[in-house]
């Protein structure tokens, strides 16, 4: 029986270290003006009025930030207003860009605001996307393997915590979505070009969490 009880033991204890994660809360600023700019955001794009800045999470969204520190990537992310660095986007809304998490290169989680709070970070699926960024990417700063797994295990935790998630996609995949019942930009001419986190990243996420029934990501017509 001691045998039994000591095997019951270790399998509890990897059982909880398999799935525990650590997630640092680093929170953005989410003041009164952000929760105005992603009210209004909600509104002027997608037609939703809302009283609160909320979302009900249905897919999870791969990014990186191209930056390479973790502190330059949270001050980018961090002013509730867009800098004026990013005239591409700023014509749609003067909302920062930003995301719920934030991943280092040594694969440490931060939480930039509540998982269920919008955050800009996908043209035209921002209502129902939790983000995902990862410092780096490009250059000598390549996203790296503790990266991926904190992805991985990151995913596993939302999945399990919001069921209705239904896809995972590489931010570069967006626009597969355009006619889709979850896509709710109003502006044919909003459209930026993304390459991130790159195909071998995004796939090698997939498979490793390919034990949920995700929906296929729509083909481009």
């Amino acid at each position: 029986m001691k045998y039994i009880s000591l095997f019951v033991l270790l399998i509890t204890i990897t059982l909880t270290s398999c799935n525990s994660i650590k997630i640092i809360d680093k929170p953005v600023v989410f003041d009164l003006e952000r929760d105005s700019l992603t009210l209004e955001y909600l509104e002027k794009r997608y037609s939703l009025v809302q009283k609160t800045p909320t979302i009900t999470p249905k897919m999870v969204v791969v990014h990186w930030t191209v930056i390479p520190t973790l502190e330059k990537s949270f001050m980018a992310f961090n002013p509730a207003k867009l800098p004026n660095w990013r005239p591409e986007i700023a014509n749609a809304s003067a909302l920062n860009v930003s995301a719920q998490f934030l991943v280092d290169q040594d694969g440490t989680i931060y939480g930039l605001m509540p998982e269920t709070n919008m955050a800009r970070h996908v043209i035209g699926l921002n209502h129902c996307a939790i983000g995902i960024e990862n410092v780096g990417g490009t250059g000598d700063k390549l996203l790296t393997k503790k990266q991926l797994k904190s992805n991985i295990r990151l995913i596993h935790y939302l999945k399990k915590k919001y069921p209705d998630i239904e896809y995972v996609i590489g931010h570069f995949e967006y626009t597969n979505f355009e006619g889709h019942e979850l896509w709710l930009e109003k502006d044919d001419n909003y459209r930026t070009e993304k390459t991130d986190p790159g195909v071998d990243f995004i796939n090698t996420i997939r498979k490793k969490i390919s034990k949920y029934n995700w929906k296929p990501i729509p083909q481009k017509k």
